[in-house]
């Protein structure tokens, strides 16, 4: 069965992720999952940021990093530590970060 045929063959989204990027713990899964929080992330900071109705530029003076920083984040081009996202969350935009793992 060939890529195409498994993709119409699926029946929920797990199946869908299963027959696009391979299974959980490929490599090529691994690195979707990781994009995907990543785009989460991103999507979630700038929603936050234009409800504070702040610019990057305030947001950035806010917590005492660059724009840059701030534009990187929002598009997911970097890899930030908890710590930073803390600060950015907590300091800057007023809302609390709820760590799940699992």
């Amino acid at each position: 069965m060939d890529k195409n045929e498994k993709i119409r063959n699926t029946k929920n989204f797990d199946e869908l992720l299963d027959a696009e990027y391979g299974t959980i713990g490929s490599e090529k899964r691994d690195d979707f999952e990781k994009k995907a929080q990543y785009f989460i992330i991103s999507e979630t900071l700038k929603e936050a940021r234009r409800e504070a109705k702040m610019t990057q530029e305030q947001l950035a003076n806010k917590v005492g990093t660059k724009k840059n920083n701030i534009s990187r984040l929002e598009n997911g081009k970097c890899d930030n530590q908890l710590s930073t996202l803390y600060k950015i969350y907590e300091y800057g935009l007023g809302k609390k970060i709820n760590l799940v793992i699992g």
